[in-house]
């Protein structure tokens, strides 16, 4: 018996037990409906608090409190038990209401008795949630969101510019910053800049928020920058919609202060889609982009156009980058430095690009090498083709059509530098059959003006000093050249020397393949090749030492569109110009040509015919100019072609309107420049009504037996922009008609409403004035509201360029009267007895160039400290012209002392 275990149990226990056991099981079935109903109740109890509980979470949340990990878990723990409990009760429900054999089926009996055993415990486990339901403590309040500094190289030249922007950042009526440039000027580094200030500068913002855009918009990941700054960037949140995470963004930031840095934007951003709240200027956005149309697209109230780099700040920046070490390597190196930095044009990510590459060149050979590759093949340059350039090429794929990227190309085929007029360009874009949106030219034109302000906007066209004139930066035009060379479809289409010092032309066989063709800004004296050139649309020879073309040499361009032959010495054309059928523009401007050849006869679709500044053209074929019947511009302003020409055996010489009958008789005839060299011939002119219409440029020319001139005449020349008065040795006066409408007067209110009306020259812009030694003042141009360029050189009485007299008693009278509104650029050169420009200070909104030159007598400008707020004026002159000047007040001297720049003298 030792290995048998024995129980002993008391007899009472063991019967209670299982008397306890047997009615548990009996209340599982006989309990069900009742356990049923009670589960239902505690359910909703439960889910009455869940709700409780959640409403808190959702307050914390709002103010950037963490929910607790407990808290999390027991509303989790909740709604599975919710799950569960409906569908039990719903089962529940179905089995209490089944009738077999009174309820008392073994089989039912089975299954009721499990089903009231499962509710039971539910009802237990809702009774625990319920006991372990938490506190009012839902959330932890997390510490202020840290400013996170972004990481940031060595920089140059960047706290003037930061400094520039944070005070922005702090005018009241400023909430949107656009920082616009090209590619690659600096401005992701600038904005990085401003973030790091946040780390260091006391502010009363909430959150600095940084978010990067790109040219590819996706605003979910733009929305979980902003959140991981400002939110829980947890599972919940991933799971959200676009719209929930636009709310939730928008419920935080509407009840704070923030600033929003966005890098990189291509397009407009609409923050509402995103969830940020810029109604507020309180809160500030600043974001970077290339264009500048994105920033009036973004409605910035501040735009702020991140420059390239000055040159001491690009020769420091080259230098960080390449290394004391080399540059000190050999003795030649410093100097072969500073030649590569210059090629980089203050564009800080090619000295960067450059001076990385060239850290380990420490020979000159090696140098001298590289500034060659630069000069001739940009791309070549290590980092340039592969790295920089394509970088760069985003902007040109971003223009909005493949007209305005074919205009912008052609732009590379200028020189470095080269000032481009706006009129000029847009007018061989038109030839060359880029613009033909519209049948007419002023439709044509005005497409034009759109596309070079869209390249201005996009920051691959930069304006001049004066706003009709635009060039390239010098690493834009060769990315540009790039890819009109070197990449795509556009591949082997330009050959573009413009500026290489070529003495003679490239040889013949490389002419065959490309479209395009500029070898402007030469020596090349002779064309003597006959270069076959099927696919050749464009060939710009302007500038060059022409002497001679063979006669054969336009002989196999069948498509020639546009000849520049301008700025060359050549006296003659050859005869083979005939062959260019194709031929729509041609420039023949500051040549020494005598006689046009009676071959022009045969280009029959020409459009485009200059022949301005040309003193040696004396003679043109009769009916020459009226055979080329689709001539829509042809200027001779400043020519030897005049109204006096006359027709002298077969061709137009002197003292006959046969040039004027010529003029009449052109169909299309849409811009006109004209000589006038006598007051009968202006008359006969103006009395054209067609002619009248078209003048766009005029030259007075020679005026001489005639002491006054009547310049109100002009005023019904409503297209006219450019005048030259010059050589008018015995005219005193440029008359003006005050009895305008009858009203005989000077009074300056008058004075001022004529301004101001039809009958100003609206649409005059350039204006030089020389050799007229007897005029003592230009007081009409008060009349001359647009006047952008004023050049007033070699009259040796002139002595007040708006004269006080002419417009009343005393200046007094003029307070309000304030010309030069939009002028640019003022040139005074050779003016002995010149006094005064204007009685009183001018605000010279545009100004940007005065250029002075023995004016010995000019002792004041019109400036004082309010001249030219915003912007910087450039005065050019002689050392001692400028200390004796007289100034306003100090401030005014002290706020132009920076601007002068001296005359060799």
């Amino acid at each position: 018996m030792g290995n048998i275990c024995s129980i002993s149990l008391p007899a009472d226990r063991i019967v209670s037990s299982f008397w306890d056991g047997t009615t548990e099981n009996a209340n599982y079935l006989r309990k069900l409906p009742e356990n049923l109903v009670e589960l239902g109740t505690a359910c909703e109890r439960l889910r009455e608090l869940r709700n409780d509980v959640k409403r808190m979470v959702g307050i914390a949340e709002r103010e950037q409190m963490q929910p607790l990990d407990q808290v999390q878990g027991w509303l989790s723990r909740v709604e599975t038990l919710e799950t569960q409990v409906a569908q039990l009760i719903g089962d529940g429900t179905e089995e209490v209401e089944k009738k077999c054999l009174g309820g008392c089926c073994p089989r039912h009996c089975r299954a009721r008795y499990k089903l009231g055993k499962r509710v039971a415990r539910k009802l237990k486990e809702v009774d625990i949630l319920m006991s372990q339901r938490p506190s009012d403590v839902v959330a932890e309040r997390l510490p202020s969101p840290r400013l996170g500094e972004r990481p940031s190289g060595g920089t140059v030249g960047m706290n003037s510019r930061v400094g520039k922007v944070w005070s922005s950042l702090h005018e009241e009526q400023v909430g949107i910053i656009g920082l616009y440039g090209l590619g690659g000027v600096g401005k992701t580094t600038l904005l990085t800049q401003i973030n790091n200030a946040f780390t260091k500068r006391t502010h009363d913002f909430d959150f600095v928020i940084w978010a990067t855009v790109s040219k590819t918009v996706n605003l979910e990941n733009i929305q979980d920058d902003i959140w991981k700054k400002i939110g829980f960037c947890d599972d919940k949140w991933k799971s959200k919609s676009r719209d929930e995470k636009a709310t939730s963004i928008w419920r935080v930031l509407s009840e704070k202060r923030f600033v929003l840095l966005l890098d990189d934007l291509w397009e407009r951003l609409d923050l509402s889609d995103v969830g940020v709240p810029y109604q507020n200027k309180k809160n500030k956005i600043v974001f970077t982009t290339r264009s500048e149309e994105v920033c009036a697209q973004m409605e910035a109230d501040k735009k702020i156009k991140v420059e390239c780099l000055t040159w001491t700040e690009s020769w420091e920046l080259f230098r960080m980058k390449l290394g004391e070490d080399t540059l000190d390597f050999h003795p030649e190196i410093p100097e072969l430095a500073q030649a590569v930095a210059q090629e980089c044009c203050g564009l800080p990510l090619v000295l960067t690009t450059m001076g990385r590459a060239m850290a380990c060149k420490k020979t000159p050979e090696e140098w001298k090498y590289a500034i060659k590759v630069l000069q001739s093949s940009a791309s070549k340059f290590p980092g340039m083709g592969d790295k920089v350039f394509p970088l760069l090429k985003y902007s040109y794929d971003c223009l909005p059509t493949e007209v305005s990227r074919s205009c912008f190309l052609y732009c590379s085929l200028y020189p470095e530098d080269f000032q481009i007029s706006k009129f000029n360009l847009i007018g061989r874009w038109i030839c060359e059959g880029f613009l033909d949106e519209f049948d007419d030219m002023e439709g044509a034109q005005n497409q034009g003006y759109n596309i070079v302000g869209t390249l201005i906007h996009a920051c691959l066209l930069e304006e001049c000093d004066v706003d009709y004139e635009v060039k390239l930066h010098d690493v834009i035009r060769d990315m540009a050249l790039w890819i009109a060379c070197e990449t795509g479809k556009e591949q082997d289409k330009f050959l573009v020397k413009a500026g290489s010092k070529l003495t003679e032309a490239p040889e013949v066989a490389r002419w065959m393949g490309p479209k395009r063709i500029s070898l402007m800004n030469n020596q090349i004296e002779k064309l003597m090749e006959s270069p076959i050139c099927p696919n050749l649309s464009t060939l710009f020879l302007e500038d060059n030492s022409l002497k001679m073309i063979t006669d054969s040499f336009f002989q196999f361009m069948p498509n020639l569109r546009v000849l520049d032959l301008s700025r060359n010495t050549m006296t003659e054309l050859p005869q083979g110009i005939s062959n260019l059928v194709s031929l729509q523009y041609l420039n023949l401007s500051a040549t020494n040509i005598k006689e046009l050849p009676i071959e022009l006869k045969n280009l029959g679709k020409l459009k485009f015919l200059l022949l301005d500044s040309m003193p040696q053209l004396s003679s043109i074929p009769e009916q020459l100019i009226s055979s080329l019947s689709m001539l829509q511009v042809i200027d001779m302003f400043d020519s030897g072609i005049s109204e006096r020409t006359v027709l002298k055996d077969g061709l137009l010489s002197d003292d006959n309107e046969a040039l004027v009958q010529e003029l009449e008789s052109l169909k299309y005839l849409h811009d006109l420049g004209v000589t006038i060299t006598s007051a009968s011939a202006f008359k006969r002119l103006l009395s054209s009504d067609k002619l009248r219409s078209c003048i766009t440029d005029l030259c007075l020319k020679n005026f001489n037996g005639s002491s006054s001139f009547n310049i109100t005449s002009l005023s019904n020349v409503k297209r006219l922009c450019d005048m030259s008065i010059s050589n008018c040795g015995s005219l005193e006066d440029l008359e003006i008609d005050w009895a305008w409408e009858g009203k005989q007067t000077t009074e300056f209110n008058y004075l001022n409403s004529r301004v101001s009306s039809h009958y100003s020259f609206h649409s005059l812009v350039w204006l030089r004035v020389e050799r007229c030694s007897r005029l003592k003042d230009l007081t009409w141009l008060v009349f001359t509201p647009n006047l952008k360029t004023l050049t007033i050189n070699d009259c040796d009485q002139m002595q007040e360029v708006i004269g006080t007299g002419k417009c009343g008693e005393s200046a007094e009278n003029g307070e309000n009267l304030s010309p030069f509104v939009k002028l640019q650029v003022l040139e005074l050169v050779d003016l002995p007895q010149l006094k005064s420009i204007f009685w009183k200070a001018l605000p010279f909104i545009y100004l940007n160039t005065i250029y002075v030159d023995s004016c010995p007598l000019l002792k004041k400008l019109p400036l004082n400290a309010n001249s030219a707020k915003g912007h910087r004026i450039v005065i050019f002159g002689q050392t001692e012209w400028w200390n004796e000047l007289e100034w306003e007040d100090e401030a005014t001297h002290n706020a132009f002392l920076p601007c002068f720049v001296p005359t060799e003298e």
